[in-house]
């Protein structure tokens, strides 16, 4: 499931002097704080807000620019920027939710049939639904990313429009046997996606026994979101709680996390899977076999650091409280 986040277009518009006149005067007079400060150093340059490419450069949080200086500003990553150079910009266009870029090294944006894709290897899934609330993602990941977008040909699928969060709310109860939730980072409209009513919804929608996975971005810079994230999810889903990450060198600080939960019933075995997946026939059906993943990379994503124990609460003396979080 996805939801997508604006990009500061709004921002981008009031700096280029491009809001529409019949606005109030004091709409134009709003400038966003990182501009500010862009223009508190240099007065006489005039910002560009929020560019998505700066000098050849998709930087992660969004930048604005004053002359030669570049400014990066998002609550989420205080203090640092993870940069891409850009070769050739493919394409670029607005959604009504947001900014969609594909460069020739990465795609920005979800709903690219990738997560679709790796649950089409197995053949013990029987229905497969998605929600992706912008469907020109998909559309351009069908375009530019054939062998990502490839498990929306997959007869299991059914693709719904619209937001995730009113999608599970209009759900049966006890319904599937999995979430899986790859959402945008939570800011803006997917701030939703970590509070307790969509965890309370997805719980309902799961069978006794169901799982969910959901993203819960980076132990090295977040370790307070998920903190209140394990918290949540132990008192809603009353079954497993656990927090796994891996390696993605595209994401800021290199990794991500998930939430790897079940409902109170049957229980679940996380950390060993029961179809280990180099036993999964159709590998090479879907046009590559994977090269990251395998059993041991899987078994050792729920390894946690130190102080991540320490700072998670949770987490904490994880030998006297198996019961309660594993």
């Amino acid at each position: 499931m996805e939801a997508g986040a604006g990009s500061g277009l709004e921002c981008q518009k009031i700096m280029d002097g491009k809001v529409n006149d019949s606005k109030n005067a004091s709409d134009k007079a709003i400038i966003p704080s990182c501009c500010l400060k862009a223009r508190a150093s240099d007065p006489e340059l005039e910002a560009i807000c929020h560019s998505t490419v700066v000098s050849g450069w998709f930087s992660e949080p969004e930048s604005c620019s004053a002359g030669k200086r570049v400014y990066f500003n998002n609550p989420m990553w205080p203090g640092e920027a993870h940069s891409l150079k850009v070769e050739k910009m493919l394409y670029k266009e607005k959604s009504e939710y947001q900014e969609i870029l594909v460069f020739e090294v990465l795609v920005v944006g979800g709903g690219d049939g990738g997560v679709l894709r790796e649950i089409s290897r197995h053949s013990s899934v029987e229905l497969i639904d998605i929600c992706e609330i912008d469907k020109m993602v998909i559309d351009v990941s069908k375009k530019f990313f054939p062998e990502l977008a490839i498990g929306f040909e997959d007869p299991r699928v059914q693709l719904h429009i619209g937001d995730a969060s009113e999608f599970l709310r209009h759900a049966p109860a006890g319904k599937y046997d999995a979430v899986i939730v790859d959402s945008s980072d939570p800011v803006g409209p997917a701030q939703e996606l970590v509070e307790r009513p969509f965890f309370e919804t997805i719980a309902r929608a799961l069978r006794p026994g169901g799982v969910l996975c959901n993203m819960a971005e980076s132990m090295w810079l977040h370790t307070h979101l998920i903190q209140d994230m394990i918290s949540i999810c132990h008192e809603t889903f009353k079954g497993s709680v656990h927090y796994a990450w891996a390696s993605v060198p595209t994401y800021p600080s290199g990794v991500i996390g998930f939430l790897i939960c079940s409902t109170e019933g049957p229980p679940v075995d996380f950390i060993h899977p029961i179809n280990p997946i180099e036993k999964v026939e159709g590998g090479l059906k879907f046009r590559r076999e994977l090269r990251f993943y395998n059993s041991e990379i899987h078994r050792a994503a729920f390894a946690l650091p130190s102080f991540v124990k320490r700072e998670v609460a949770l987490l904490r003396d994880s030998s006297t409280t198996a019961q309660q979080i594993f």
